[in-house]
């Protein structure tokens, strides 16, 4: 019998106002291969990352690595433009760090995408003028384009749209 490759993963983001000042995003991601999780907090209205805090449970990485402490680096950095690739410089090139870099970016978005849902909610219900105010939204903030389902490519809502 031929051998069947069986993967399966799942990623879930969240954020939870803690009080007026805080909020905590959390990722999980559970595959075939890993398992780990990553809690940021973060101050507002400064979004100003205040703690970092994580655990690998399983993976097929070729090296270990001190989780906390790769994690622990992004304290003090700002959600918003530029975040990505100050994340990605401070955490590291591991395969196992790429992919703790791609949660903490995961739970920053999420912090964004939490203050951009009363705007969604705002959209005119009429299909036509709808399909205008996401793509001028999507143009006006090119990062929000591919940034959760609604706003993926293929989605209804981005349909025909190219962020500039």
């Amino acid at each position: 019998m031929a051998d069947i490759l069986c993967f399966s993963r799942n990623r879930c983001t969240s954020v939870e106002q803690m009080d007026e000042n805080t909020m905590r995003s959390s990722c999980r991601l559970q595959d075939t291969l890993t398992d780990a999780v990553v809690e940021v907090m973060v101050k507002i209205p400064d979004l100003e990352v205040m703690d970092v805090s994580g655990e690998m449970r399983r993976s097929v990485g070729e090296q270990e690595i001190q989780v906390v402490d790769a994690l622990k680096k992004v304290i003090g950095i700002r959600v918003g433009p530029g975040m990505r690739k100050i994340i990605k410089g401070l955490i590291g090139k591991s395969e196992i760090e790429r992919q703790l870099a791609f949660m903490v970016e995961e739970c920053c978005e999420a912090v964004i995408l939490t203050f951009t849902k009363d705007v969604l909610l705002n959209a005119p219900k009429d299909k036509l003028k709808e399909r205008e105010f996401f793509e001028n939204m999507v143009r006006s903030n090119p990062r929000l384009y591919n940034s959760c389902a609604a706003l993926a490519p293929g989605s209804p809502l981005v349909e025909g749209i190219k962020p500039e």
